[in-house]
């Protein structure tokens, strides 16, 4: 530790996944290959929305739009905690922990309200048809987007500007592998409590309303469903939903479970495998789904497997 008391910390050290030498080949090999499915896949998703004139329709639009997140979320996490793994000393300075905890933050807020806009959009789709073209405009869509990671943007320099403005003159141990709210307002020297009250308003308020919104908009949804004649209708209807309830599901467990809970005086083994899940895993994820479970993109891949050229604009 290079710290003296009374003096500010100018960089931070990361108690890391594991001390377990046996684990840690494993975990290399394990976290390269997520890292490398999660580029993959996302970038993909990218291409495969981009080039296939049948995808070119609001709900890939925002789909793109989730697959480029998840590779930047991916790429400011996993490749130096894979560094980290084999490194005796993990240490990351306080200007880079800052910008670190400034995007990840971003990026999950504005995934956040873009998972909100492709529940929306669906909701048009199902309960609306006959209006949706007209509806979700390409210019409205990217209005839409727009939004989505402006107020990301907005709620991360909140909760930055809040975190890195108090004072860190003690210990600069970091217990975790990357830097997240919690641990780091530990550290602090300073009294958390105001952050900590803005942690739980932006995080709470700004997870609960467009989580609610999901569930408000899929409630309607599976009433217009059940409603349907056609039990083909009513197949491809779920068919389309089934990719992003997966995704949102999984991403608001993993918010709920890591933010939105009574805080802890000791960060256990538990917290940092969730966040594994939610800061690595979940990136991978999100194509993979969407690549399991929609039909449409299915079909557009084995064709592309088949002909490349027949599936570009």
């Amino acid at each position: 530790m290079d710290l003296i008391n009374g003096t500010q910390v100018t960089m931070f050290v990361f108690s890391g996944l594991t001390d377990n030498k046996v684990l840690i080949p494993f975990l290399l090999v394990l976290f390269s290959l997520v890292f490398v499915m999660a580029l993959t896949g996302n970038v993909g998703v990218i291409a495969l929305v981009y080039h296939s004139s049948k995808l070119h329709s609001p709900m890939y639009y925002f789909l793109s739009f989730l697959s480029w997140i998840d590779v930047f979320y991916a790429s400011i996490i996993t490749p130096k905690m894979i560094l980290d793994l084999n490194s005796l000393k993990k240490v990351i300075s306080f200007n880079g922990c800052a910008l670190q905890f400034f995007f990840l933050a971003a990026l999950g807020g504005s995934e956040n309200f873009l998972l909100t806009t492709m529940s929306y959009d669906r909701y048009v789709a199902i309960c609306h048809p006959l209006h949706y073209m007209s509806i979700m405009t390409k210019k409205r869509c990217l209005h839409l987007v727009y939004v989505a990671f402006v107020v990301g943007f907005l709620q991360s320099s909140a909760q930055t500007s809040c975190t890195f403005s108090l004072q860190f003159c003690g210990s600069n141990l970091i217990d975790h592998f990357f830097c997240d709210i919690a641990p780091i307002l530990k550290l602090s020297c300073s009294d958390p409590l105001y952050c900590n009250m803005v942690t739980v308003y932006l995080v709470g308020i700004g997870t609960m309303i467009p989580f609610l919104t999901i569930i408000f908009s899929y409630m309607l949804i599976l009433f217009s469903i059940l409603r349907m004649a056609s039990a083909e209708g009513r197949k491809k209807a779920f068919s389309t939903c089934s990719s992003h309830l997966i995704c949102a599901s999984v991403f608001y467990i993993t918010v709920f479970f890591n933010y939105l809970r009574p805080p802890s005086s000791v960060f256990t083994s538990q917290d940092k495998v969730a966040s594994i899940f939610y800061a690595v895993v979940t990136p991978m994820l999100n194509p993979l789904v969407y690549t399991l479970r929609n039909q449409e993109i299915k079909r557009t891949i084995e064709q592309a497997m088949c002909n490349p050229t027949s599936v570009q604009t």
